[in-house]
């Protein structure tokens, strides 16, 4: 079968204090870090060991921190890449790492979901990596949130970027009603799908490709339907995909998130991004610049 995993395991460290995240500055212990290098070395045992049964995989890496500052996560995406029934293998990051072990990386199937935060380093810098991954033949896109403070940044960013590179907003819902029309629009300028990820989706009851063929996956093995839904509908090690796999209509009130809205399958989002769905990089969108 075809399957879509999210990973994410006990990381939840990043070298960024980012005000908007929670996550911002946390510091793992040492055994915490032991354990998810271990966890993840048996994931990347187990995607290896799906080849024999036919399966084609794509895997998102979206932890609670940093992960590509981690040896073991670079290692097991140069690995990932290469797997012949891995169609794809994505992560979320601040692009902060050096980028020398990306070569080792299949550009057929290796992307990157690149997060630009603006009080933690240069545009310079960033520029920099976003272009050396382009010399690469990389995939990737760049996003950031939709902050009113970060507006001249963003701005800016967008005109250092080559202007066929996709520049993504996350709209900032702290705060109901954050922005007005006229910021919607000059958002909306940069990001034509700004819009898309401003609302909220109501999604009770609702069918969706969570649960019967996108998994989330926790370093434990076990495995819930969505990463908003707490309920645990198995484990990747004991069940496998054919048992974990059914129908299961949403049970939250409304979704929100990226990760979440685009896999709901009334979604129009799941045909704009196509092959870039999970590094958030659309296929059909014209940049109206």
């Amino acid at each position: 079968m075809r399957a879509t995993l999210y990973y994410r395991g006990k990381l939840s460290s990043c070298n960024y204090d980012c005000p908007y995240c929670p996550f911002s500055k946390t510091v793992d212990s040492k055994e915490t870090l032991e354990t998810d290098e271990q966890q993840l070395r048996q994931f990347v045992n187990w995607v290896k060991a799906q080849e024999v049964a036919g399966h084609q995989l794509s895997i998102f890496f979206n932890p609670y921190g940093e992960a590509l500052v981690r040896r073991w996560y670079r290692e097991a995406m140069v690995e990932l890449s290469h797997m012949p029934h891995v169609n794809k293998v994505a992560v979320q990051t601040n692009l902060s790492v050096k980028l020398d072990w990306a070569r080792e990386l299949n550009s057929g199937t290796a992307a990157f979901w690149a997060t630009y935060h603006p009080r933690e380093t240069k545009e310079s810098s960033f520029v920099k990596q976003c272009l050396t991954l382009r010399e690469m033949g990389l995939n990737f896109s760049v996003g950031t949130v939709g902050l009113r403070s970060a507006f001249p940044a963003i701005q800016s960013m967008r005109k250092a970027l080559p202007d066929d590179v996709y520049m993504w907003i996350n709209a900032f819902k702290d705060k109901p009603k954050y922005y007005t029309a006229e910021e919607v629009e000059y958002l909306r300028s940069i990001d034509p799908l700004f819009e898309g990820n401003l609302q909220d989706y109501e999604s009770y009851g609702k069918g969706c490709a969570a649960g019967s063929e996108v998994f989330y996956v926790q370093g434990s093995g076990h495995v819930k339907r969505c990463y908003k839904d707490r309920r645990i509908i198995g484990h990747l090690y004991r069940d496998g995909l054919e048992k974990l796999s059914a129908d299961r209509p949403c049970r939250m009130k409304k979704c929100g998130c990226y990760i979440g809205y685009v896999h709901m399958l009334d979604s129009p989002f799941r045909e704009i991004y196509g092959n870039g769905l999970l590094e958030r990089n659309p296929q059909s969108v014209v940049l109206n610049r």
